[in-house]
């Protein structure tokens, strides 16, 4: 029974800074766009800048 006085005041604090954490990350603007970086590395460009195909480079 004498653990509950510890246990139960230290997982108020433990919900407390959760919920703070929460809320900073919220305010922050983490959960803005939740489907952006889904797509964006769907619609990724098939050749990469600098790259030149077997075609570009002569090979036959």
């Amino acid at each position: 029974m004498d653990i509950l006085f510890l246990l139960i005041p230290l997982s108020v604090i433990l919900v407390v800074f959760i919920a703070a954490a929460f809320l900073w990350a919220v305010k922050a603007g983490q959960f803005e766009d939740m489907e952006g970086p889904a797509h964006r590395i769907l619609m990724d460009d098939d050749k990469p800048p600098g790259k030149k195909s077997s075609d570009e480079q002569g090979f036959s």
